[in-house]
């Protein structure tokens, strides 16, 4: 294993990010963030704040609880920021971070902020990916991710994953066409990554084991790997018991590129996530972020730095857990729906996190003709797995369900027009054979 004081970082940039560079005006803007009184800037082009339309504002919490964006916030809120994050809102996370998953050699890892993990996806391919690299990820696995990477003409090695999420013994097969020695210096024709999505697993709704994980971790040091640890679902977990430790907490060697999100507990609409990796890594994402959006919306990261003021570290972790048990209730509504319904003709596992349902239809091989074409007849719309293998032409039995926002008795009644959408599909089936 390499320690991360001898890791080359550049061997999982691409030839572009290699070249890539903080702005001068984004450089000079820091300086001006500072804020000090007896230095003069006439650096920046600043809107005049003189013209801002909004002068004050204010949010009502759940609880009744006020939020009040004074003049000077507003201002705050209205103006360009750092690339890197809102400084007092990237204090608070890395704060968290410390506390949820205390990852060692804190101090060279840098977190920044990131428009959702969506973002986060999108850039660390950007970082990484050249057209036709070899990368690494479960089978099923997230359908967007796979349609960011479909551009680059990947070649997907596409790892077994079970009920209880991705295999280590198939990782460990689908690499061993190369030699981890020579491997872990190549920069070419060698995979650099691993996608991961460890918890509450999209569609599959899984959570690896603790022993799983330090396994894939063990086989990613050794190949020399970025493991890209995609965990929004952290705090969606079912059980009562201490969860999983994440990649992050079990990064000895500085291979680990964390992206959370506060979508799922807080809001999608604010668009706020955040990535923690190596500081080599996690600064060529900053210098991308310069280059594009520049930085997350200055209003939603002061909102979220509000709100997480008002609630403090223990509000906080009391709100997810309240988040959590509401999942938790409709997950199993989900899952006596499905077994009312579908048991004779599906079968499933119950999902350890996350917002999906992951059904295999039993005597139909491929699902996407009777869910695209046909379900339009029974008013119901569901995904055919499809979307989620790495080879989305070849027949799939598979159907993700999403149950966290569809009221239970919507989803009853989807089930039981699904039911009678697969008791035809298979007449239909059964007709055309004979």
């Amino acid at each position: 294993m390499e320690s991360a004081s001898r890791m080359d970082y550049t061997r999982f940039m691409t030839d572009v990010t290699k070249n890539r560079k903080a702005t001068l005006l984004r450089d000079l803007f820091n300086l001006q963030q500072q804020g000090r009184d007896d230095w003069i800037y006439v650096i920046a082009g600043l809107p005049n704040e003189s013209f801002f339309p909004l002068k004050e504002g204010q949010f009502t919490m759940a609880d009744g609880t006020k939020i009040i964006l004074d003049k000077n916030t507003m201002k705050e809120c209205l103006q360009y920021g750092p690339s890197g994050g809102y400084p007092p809102l990237v204090k608070q996370l890395e704060a968290m971070v410390k506390k949820h998953h205390n990852p060692p050699r804190w101090s060279e890892r840098k977190l920044m902020t990131i428009n959702g993990i969506q973002d986060g996806l999108a850039a660390t391919v950007t970082m990484m990916m050249n057209e036709r690299d070899f990368v690494l990820l479960a089978k099923p696995t997230y359908s967007t991710y796979l349609s960011l990477i479909q551009p680059y003409s990947p070649r997907i090695l596409a790892i077994e994953t079970d009920e209880n999420g991705l295999i280590p013994g198939s990782l460990k097969g689908a690499l061993s066409r190369w030699n981890p020695k020579e491997m872990s210096k190549a920069h070419k024709d060698v995979p650099k990554f691993l996608y991961m999505n460890p918890t509450g697993n999209n569609p599959t709704g899984t959570v690896l084991s603790a022993d799983r994980r330090r396994e894939i971790y063990d086989i990613c040091c050794q190949y020399n790997l970025i493991i890209i640890e995609d965990d929004p679902y952290y705090f969606e977990q079912y059980t009562s018991e201490a969860y999983p430790p994440t990649f992050l907490e079990l990064d000895t060697e500085c291979r680990v590129i964390r992206l959370d999100s506060f979508s799922k507990t807080i809001g999608g609409g604010l668009r706020i996530g955040y990535a923690i990796g190596p500081k080599s890594l996690i600064e060529k994402l900053i210098f991308y972020q310069q280059v594009t959006t520049q930085h997350v919306s200055s209003l939603s990261q002061i909102t979220l730095h509000q709100i997480l003021n008002v609630w403090g570290e223990d509000g906080y972790e009391q709100h997810v857990e309240k988040v959590k048990e509401f999942y938790w209730k409709k997950r199993d509504d989900v899952v006596a729906c499905a077994e009312k319904h579908l048991s004779e003709l599906c079968e499933w596992n119950v999902p350890g996190g996350g917002l999906f349902m992951w059904i295999k239809v039993k005597n139909i091989p491929d699902v996407w003709d009777m869910l695209m074409k046909r379900a339009a007849a029974k008013k119901v719309v569901l995904v055919p797995g499809n979307g989620s293998m790495p080879d989305s032409s070849s027949p799939c039995p598979y159907v993700r369900v999403a149950f966290s926002h569809t009221p239970t008795e919507k989803i009853e009644e989807a089930f039981r027009r699904f039911a009678e959408l697969i008791r035809e599909e298979m007449s239909i089936n059964k007709s055309t054979k004979g």
